[in-house]
Order: C-alpha cells, then sequence, then structure tokens
C-alpha cells in the first residue's frame, strides 16, 4: 500500500484498491488516463508488477479502470488544481474554473477550499469557492471528497475539493410533496383530553393566611 507509483504524478490516480485473495492480490487502480500508465505495449505495468511482487508472497493481478467523468472526480480535480497552482497559475481563477467545469460536467453542486500562503503571502490563510448546493451534514446525499497537496516555491498549498453528485434528500423531499413516497403519518386522534367550556372559578393563588402571598389583608397606617 505504500508503494509509490512512478507514474502516479501524471496518470491522474483517483483510487486504489485492494482485494486479498487466499491465492492471489488484486489491485484495482482507477485512473484518468490508462494509457499514462499501461505504457506503450504495457512495459509500465509489467514493471510496476514486478516491483510490487517483491513485497508480496502471492501472486499479484493488476486491473486499471478508466474514470469517464474526470469533471465530477474530486481527487481528479484536486490533482489538476495543485498542477495549475505549481505552474503559477492565479490560485482564484484556477478555483472558479474547477468549479464550473464541475458544474458543467452535471454536478449539483462544488467546493474548493485552499489553504496556505496563497499568491506567494506572508501569511497563510484559507479561501474557498462554492457553487451549487454541498449539504456536509445529509447523510442522504453523494458527497465525493478528494484532496491533494500542491509543492509551490513559497511552501505547500492544501486544496481540498466536495463535489455534490446527487442530493437524495432533496429527491424524497419532492417525491413526499408529489406523493409518491409516504410522509411522517397524522394524528387523528389525541388521547389527551378535550378542554370545552370554562375551566370555572379560579381560587386563591399563593399560600392563605394574613401576610403571605396576595392575602396580606389591609396596610397599617405609618404614623
Amino acid at each position: 500500500r505504500m508503494y509509490q507509483l512512478p507514474e502516479s504524478k501524471n496518470a491522474d490516480i483517483s483510487e486504489i484498491e485492494i482485494v486479498r485473495h487466499p491465492q492471489k492480490v488484486t489491485i484495482i487502480i482507477h485512473t484518468a488516463k490508462p494509457g499514462v500508465l499501461i505504457g506503450q505495449k504495457g512495459a509500465n505495468i509489467e514493471r510496476i508488477g514486478l516491483d510490487l511482487q517483491k513485497f508480496a508472497s502471492k501472486k499479484i493481478n493488476i486491473k486499471i479502470k478508466e474514470i469517464k467523468k474526470v469533471e465530477t472526480n474530486s481527487q481528479i480535480v484536486a490533482q489538476s488544481v495543485c498542477r495549475q497552482l505549481e505552474g503559477r497559475g492565479s490560485f482564484r481563477r484556477t478555483m472558479k474554473m474547477a468549479v464550473t467545469s464541475a458544474m458543467k460536467g452535471g454536478a449539483q453542486g462544488c467546493k474548493v477550499r485552499m489553504s496556505g500562503r496563497l499568491g506567494g503571502a506572508d501569511m497563510s490563510r484559507t479561501e474557498e469557492y462554492k457553487e451549487g448546493r454541498v449539504p456536509l451534514h445529509t447523510l442522504r446525499a453523494d458527497i465525493d471528497y478528494g484532496f491533494y497537496e500542491a509543492q509551490t516555491t513559497y511552501g505547500k498549498i492544501g486544496v481540498k475539493v466536495w463535489i455534490c453528485k446527487s442530493d437524495n434528500a432533496m429527491m424524497g423531499d419532492k417525491k413526499e410533496d408529489a406523493g409518491l413516497m409516504p410522509g411522517r403519518p397524522r394524528r387523528e386522534h389525541s388521547d389527551r383530553p378535550e378542554r370545552a367550556g370554562d375551566r370555572g372559578p379560579r381560587g386563591p393563588r399563593g399560600p392563605a393566611g394574613p401576610g403571605a402571598g396576595f392575602n396580606r389583608g389591609p396596610r397599617e397606617a405609618r404614623s
């Protein structure tokens, strides 16, 4: 798991899955550029397999899966933003372009946050740009999160990306309003007795007797 792929920086690798079987280990690499990772006639992938075989006693099988929608993959977007920052691009323009591209790709919402010495400033700070709806506290929402670090001349800049692919909570509310999904049942009859008319005469409030509560009696004349 700690093996560093030589072509990982240019191959746009989003995720690496390790599936352990009794006789072999299957490694599934999700990448946006499978040609860069495989190499000419599969030379790179064979070399990676031989290097990984040194760390495992079982047979290693490597599978490559191509990412179709790059704009809505948070890890790929974070890596793309970091490459532009390392190329001395404007961080505000880079954030806006990444969010706009994700929204055009069909995302419900996107948020990009950067932390570090932005623009070469002396003091580090945090800035973010957001479009659409990104509900981080809704469990039914499909939120894709990615993080990557840019190695700039001023130091490291951390980039976090949140992409909301589909908000199931909003879909559920619309179905409930349209009558397609049952909502919370209403109680027709209550166990509490109904109040009708006047409650009757009220008794004296406070403790009874002279000098206590509201029944203090007549005041004595002051001399």
